[in-house]
């Protein structure tokens, strides 16, 4: 509706009367603009169909539901009717009941026999106000919540027949309520063109769910001979379009439900759901998506169970909230943003995935402009999602097709390069067998010949074996009486070393010969140490076991390791073990008068170091009784046990 200009009055010296002229004027101005007369619709034969649109369709809302057709057929309320702002009307406000009128002028004279359809099936109930030939009107009521059987027509969309009334222009009420958002599409079409219509219309369906179905079939046995779950996904995702695509036209009511009118209201939204879920559990498994981008896995799984839970949420909450179809950009823009990640990163299958997501992207995108009423859409973009989805159905079976190809490229060069090492082995093992075969022939050669000679020898080995055997005997009595001799021997032998390093004429070599290295040295230690068993110097646990170093002790109860210089005279020892022996054996033994040059120039080593050991060692003789040299010869293995911080 035009909007009315604002009318300014001055204030004058004029009488009351001018006053009064000038409101019945704006009135008159007021009545004039808002009485506007609505473009009117002319039924012509040379013309099928014609969309009502913009000026053609006027609009009341009624946000309480209470007008009466009285009411907005006559006096303000028909003045209140605004001409559409948009090509397709919508109920924005879903709280609302809205009005709708268009204008037709009849013919002098038709051919043709004319109905009115409403487009948009979804449509929860309509009331039309259809005129008569005497001026009155009649009502006929339709829509979504009545049963399917109840149509005038058994087709998806709601129809009604229009009687001619021969060069007359009439009105056309509708009363418009509805739980989600419908376009308000008003067709006038005559019933030959609309047969034809429904009948292209129907076999586009027929040729879509076919699609579907053969889409469907050919993954079902794709999935029997490969065992991959992706084809699986892929399946319930098709058929869940499917699904929605079904509740979506009106064909779903028309043919599986028709009595179920309550659940042809909130089908669309478990369609969604699943829609929602099984795209996202197809990309995740066709891109690897838990190999190549293990975050966005972990994003998939969340996005999968939030649109889950709020599924129950508006299913046992709000059913009203299943209208807010334009949350499923987000699972869509999820996907679309995955096979691109993937895509960029080495995947090379997730070309054809990004492809079919891109119109689907598109298709879903005009859609949610068209129905926010940002852009005007004809036939071919009210069902640009349903064409969008076949183009992404397609370009996914490229998909799996090319992720055949890669598989079967890759296992096709696994086994080239398996029949290719199968070959070299083959002729490794030709040739091994060759050279064995050869080495066998001349080793049999070789045995047969010793044989002969082992024949011969054996006669000769036999009458030795008498003789030896006679001598065997001998030696046995021999080696009985030595070895009682040898222990003799070793008894007398370790005593006579046990004395000799107990003498001062004893030099480092000899020394050495006894305590050859490091470990006879850590050996002898721990032996005195643990000579009365172990305890632990921290807990005085009485049980060990074998420590990370040599001869260590490693507590059972506190985990204390004490190595076998520790808490001895050689802890921290910073001179080779064996030296340090002989060091303290030779102080020892001169009862501490040998100096710290004499050591220094026997152990080649630095006189200070030997002055601070002897010292040491001086020092502890100093504090102890001398015991008898010949006791045992321990002596001076008996020093090595006495604390280093004995001073």
């Amino acid at each position: 509706m035009e909007r009315l200009p604002f009318l300014y009055f001055k204030k004058t010296n004029k009488t009351g009367q001018n006053l009064f002229k000038g409101a019945f004027l704006a009135a008159f101005l007021l009545l004039a603009v808002t009485a506007r007369a609505q473009i009117e619709m002319v039924m012509d034969d040379h013309a099928d169909q014609h969309i009502f649109t913009y000026g053609e369709i006027q609009c009341l809302e009624d946000p309480k539901g209470t007008l009466q057709f009285d009411q907005v057929s006559s006096g303000t309320g028909s003045a209140q009717f605004k001409d559409s702002w948009s090509s397709t009307p919508q109920n924005y406000d879903i709280g609302s009941v809205y009005w709708y009128r268009i204008r037709i002028k009849h013919p002098s004279l038709t051919q043709k026999k004319w109905i009115l359809e409403f487009f948009d099936q979804t449509i929860d109930d309509v009331t039309a106000y259809i005129p008569t030939a005497s001026g009155a009107y009649q009502s006929k009521h339709f829509g979504a919540l009545h049963k399917f059987g109840e149509r005038t027509y058994h087709h998806k969309n709601f129809e009604l027949n229009l009687d001619i009334y021969p060069d007359k222009e009439l009105t056309y009420y509708f009363r418009v309520k509805s739980h989600q958002t419908a376009d308000i599409i008003i067709v006038l079409r005559s019933v030959g063109w609309f047969i034809q219509y429904a009948l292209d219309e129907y076999l586009l369906f027929g040729v879509f769910y076919g699609m579907i179905l053969v889409f469907s079939f050919y993954n079902l046995l794709m999935f029997l001979a490969i065992r991959q779950r992706q084809y699986l996904y892929y399946i319930f995702y098709n058929l869940s379009v499917a699904f929605y695509e079904l509740c979506n036209d009106g064909v779903g009511y028309e043919y599986l439900w028709p009595n179920s009118p309550v659940w042809n209201q909130y089908a669309y939204g478990f369609a969604l759901c699943c829609v929602s879920v099984f795209a996202l559990m197809f990309t995740d498994k066709l891109l690897f998506v838990k190999t190549n981008a293990p975050w966005l896995h972990r994003l998939i799984q969340a996005v999968i169970g939030i649109r889950i839970i709020f599924f129950f949420i508006c299913f046992f909450i709000d059913k009203q909230w299943f209208n807010y179809k334009f949350l499923e950009i987000i699972p869509l823009c999820i996907a679309f943003f995955t096979g691109i990640y993937v895509f960029i990163r080495g995947y090379r299958p997730a070309r054809f995935f990004v492809l079919g997501y891109s119109f689907l992207f598109v298709g879903f995108m005009i859609k949610l402009l068209s129905a926010f009423g940002q852009i005007d859409v004809g036939t071919v973009g009210y069902y640009s999602l349903s064409i969008c989805f076949i183009l992404e159905m397609i370009f996914f079976a490229f998909a799996l097709s090319d992720q055949v190809r890669v598989l079967k490229k890759s296992k096709e060069n696994a086994q080239r390069e398996m029949i290719r090492q199968l070959r070299e082995k083959e002729k490794l093992k030709e040739s091994i067998n060759v050279r064995l075969e050869k080495e066998v022939r001349e080793r049999t050669a070789e045995v047969i010949d010793k044989a002969r000679i082992i024949e011969q020898q054996n006669e000769d080995l036999n009458h030795a074996n008498e003789i030896l055997q006679r001598q065997a005997q001998e030696i046995m009595r021999m080696n009985e009486l030595l070895e009682i001799d040898n222990k003799v021997l070793q008894h007398d032998v370790e005593k006579v070393s046990r004395d000799r390093i107990m003498s001062t004429e004893v030099d480092f070599e000899e020394f050495s010969k006894i305590y050859p290295d490091a470990d006879s040295c850590y050996r002898l230690l721990a032996e005195l140490k643990w000579k009365q068993g172990y305890k632990c110097h921290k807990c005085g646990n009485d049980h060990s076991f074998s420590g990370r170093t040599p001869y260590s002790r490693k507590c059972t109860k506190c985990s204390h390791e004490e190595s076998v210089t520790a808490f001895t005279l050689l802890h921290n020892i910073r001179i080779p073990i064996t030296k340090g022996f002989y060091l303290i054996f030779l102080v020892y033994s001169s009862n501490g008068k040998i100096s710290s040059h004499k050591l220094a120039e026997i152990l080649a080593i630095r006189q200070s170091t030997c002055w601070q050991y002897s010292n040491r060692i001086k020092k502890l003789l100093a504090g102890r009784p001398r015991k008898n040299k010949s006791e045992n010869g321990e002596g001076w293995s008996k020093l090595l046990l006495e604390d280093v911080h004995v001073q």
